[in-house]
């Protein structure tokens, strides 16, 4: 592989744990300073389904790409915050006076009404058991491993390199000594 090639990997690698790292401050800082479960920049955030109240659609461990928005319908999907928790479920009643009504596809009883402005938006899309990896990603240990492996990876990276500029030195000076040697037969 050439240094080029190396040096693209290494950086794409420390931007890729700059993204991860950042995202985890964000999120951190959202959540214990703001109090919001899941940050919207953007108009987009990423929540996990922790309960297997919307069981057979989305399970435990699926991640949900979520969309703000400021109108919602009978049988949307949505995410909202109760207290500390992120709720994921199911429109199931508008009143007049605005107040939402929702209840997880496998629960027998509906939540208690919550207005609008609670709501943080829509499922998107759910993506199976990526939650578990991001998760993972932001829990203090997952951070840990990703600094440490990316440690490893750009020392072993840089390590690599060094042997093999070490080893290119090397055969110059034999290169240099035989021609030295050639160069003292002929005189």
């Amino acid at each position: 592989m050439s240094k080029k090639v190396r040096s693209i990997i290494r950086i794409t690698l420390l931007v890729l744990v700059a993204l991860i790292l950042g995202l985890n401050v964000y999120t951190l800082n959202a959540s214990r300073l703001a109090g919001d479960t899941v940050p919207m920049p953007l108009g987009f955030g990423l929540a996990v389904v922790l309960s297997g109240s919307m069981e057979p659609e989305m399970s435990v461990g699926d991640l949900l790409v979520v969309v703000k928005s400021d109108s919602f319908d009978l049988r949307d999907v949505v995410v909202y915050q109760d207290g500390t928790i992120t709720v994921t479920h199911r429109i199931i009643a508008i009143s007049e006076d605005g107040e939402i009504t929702t209840r997880g596809d496998a629960n027998n009883e509906d939540d208690t009404p919550i207005t609008a402005d609670r709501i943080k938006g829509k499922v998107l899309v759910a993506i199976p058991l990526v939650g578990y990896l991001v998760n993972l990603i932001k829990s203090p240990i997952g951070t840990i491993c990703i600094l440490g492996l990316a440690v490893l990876l750009l020392e072993r990276s840089f390590h690599n390199d060094k042997r093999k500029d070490e080893d290119e030195l090397a055969n110059i000076r034999k290169e240099i000594e035989k021609l030295k040697e050639e160069q003292n037969k002929r005189s």
